[in-house]
């Protein structure tokens, strides 16, 4: 479940109503979660907590998707689309990244690049200009900003100083989705932690890596 409370239909601000009608249609999607799309939708439901954070978070999707008015961007929807799922991959959302394989298919992404998108360095399925943009949201999200000049000199070679921003913009934005998602506990992101100590089997008995074990006999 979210770790914060969701706010139902008969609760909702006009500016939320819009989009709880486009996803949920009559329903109240607190009582009835769920999307076309499979998701539960508590994104929305959270999201719609602060109005004002609600407006500039859609605002951002207005750029392109269901929502999107198409004289907005000129930014190429195939390479979009990978930026942000390597970043939802990069950063360990699930829900990221699975909305946007789908997203993907829409603007023409193929099944195969889709897959390699987790191993895109040692895929054959990319051209140069795509490898540069998967390289520049590494840098993103994995080396915080840390993008080489040699890496931006790959990147201005295929693309525009207003497309680089674009690409920029899009995979920080959905880094924010990723992070509060995982935090907040939101769609397919409400998963425990695995990183945990995994205790020895009754039977067995722990070994004492800092000491005797490791210490040869004399």
């Amino acid at each position: 479940m979210p770790r914060l409370k969701q706010v139902s239909r008969a609760d909702a601000p006009d500016n939320v109503l819009k989009y709880y009608n486009a996803l949920f249609g009559d329903r109240d999607p607190v009582a009835e979660p769920g999307t076309a799309t499979g998701t539960p939708g508590n994104w929305w439901t959270v999201f719609a907590l602060v109005p004002y954070i609600f407006d500039h978070a859609t605002s951002h999707f207005g750029m392109f998707g269901m929502f999107a008015d198409k004289s907005v961007s000129q930014l190429d929807g195939e390479i979009r689309e990978i930026a942000i799922m390597r970043a939802g991959y990069a950063q360990g959302s699930q829900f990221v990244f699975s909305q946007h394989c789908k997203a993907a298919r829409r603007f023409g992404v193929s099944d195969e690049k889709i897959e390699a998108i987790r191993y895109w360095q040692v895929s054959d399925k990319f051209d140069e200009r795509e490898r540069a943009v998967l390289a520049w949201a590494d840098a993103l999200i994995l080396e915080g900003g840390r993008a080489s000049d040699e890496l931006f000199e790959a990147i201005h070679k295929h693309f525009s100083d207003e497309d680089i921003l674009e690409i920029t913009y899009h995979v920080l934005g959905y880094n924010l989705h990723a992070v509060s998602c995982k935090a907040l506990r939101l769609e397919f992101d409400d998963v425990d932690e695995r990183i945990r100590e995994v205790p020895v089997p009754e039977a067995g008995a722990p070994a004492d890596w800092a000491g005797n074990a490791w210490k040869k006999e004399d």
